[in-house]
């Protein structure tokens, strides 16, 4: 018995260092229902199963961007993922009442995936779609960052040791990305930049190759246009991180 123990403990703790320390996810599907006369859902995230406050962080928050997605009507509290279904659902329905001959099929597809993770921080990407009408669907991404020591989801102003240096740095390698003069405005080319100032994109985090920033469509430009991503290698912006990684 003693050692069959011994080995077991061997056995965890060769798994534990081949993981290198990384957290154990499984797939979590979801659909709506199955009729000819229902919205569209399919939703493919992740689930963390260890039983600590980070896996608590990350299934909160990537629940609560679903339910943000899915959610319209602003007076009904909806705590869940059903619930945001079922709001997605009937807010197509009631469309569908007002307008019998003039609605279309709705659709909502999200899927989410670790992106990078090492011994202090973990990345998640969020791909969304939805269509609710209109000319054309929407398209958008989340990058969720995690803190594994503090165990918590960290804002975007928390990863950086020297923000304004980053933003500086970020801005001449845009503008170099896009073919925007350095001395000229930075809307100079038909970008929609507030107040004619460069800022960070809302979705940034890290990735293998670098910390990413991902300007969804409408946010800097037009829907014609597309997102705008751009990947800093982290042997140029280690110097501005809080947490800086190996190159």
């Amino acid at each position: 018995m003693k050692k069959s123990a011994f080995l077991l403990l061997i056995l965890m703790l060769s798994l534990g260092c081949e993981n290198g320390n990384k957290l154990t996810f499984a797939p979590s599907q979801v659909e709506g229902s199955d009729c000819s006369d229902c919205p569209k859902i399919e939703i493919n995230l992740i689930q963390a199963l260890d039983e600590t406050a980070l896996a608590n962080a990350i299934n909160t928050a990537l629940e609560e961007e679903v339910i943000a997605i899915l959610s319209f009507d602003e007076a009904e509290t909806i705590d869940n993922l059903n619930k945001a279904i079922s709001s997605f659902h009937r807010s197509y329905q009631e469309l569908k009442e007002k307008f019998p001959d003039e609605t279309v099929g709705w659709e909502a597809k999200i899927d989410a995936e670790v992106v990078y993770e090492d011994n202090d921080m973990l990345t998640i990407i969020l791909n969304a779609y939805t269509f609710t009408g209109g000319a054309h669907g929407y398209s958008s991404t989340r990058l969720l960052n995690f803190d594994k020591i503090k165990g918590k989801e960290i804002e975007n102003w928390e990863l950086f040791d020297d923000e304004e240096g980053f933003r500086n740095f970020a801005e001449a390698k845009f503008r170099i990305q896009e073919d925007i003069p350095q001395d000229d405005n930075i809307n100079a080319t038909g970008f929609m930049f507030e107040g004619d100032t460069f800022r960070l994109a809302e979705n940034l985090g890290y990735t293998e190759e670098g910390i990413q920033m991902i300007y969804n469509q409408y946010e800097i430009a037009s829907y014609a246009d597309g997102p705008k991503t751009m990947v800093l290698p982290f042997a140029e912006v280690n110097k501005y991180l809080k947490r800086p990684t190996k190159p």
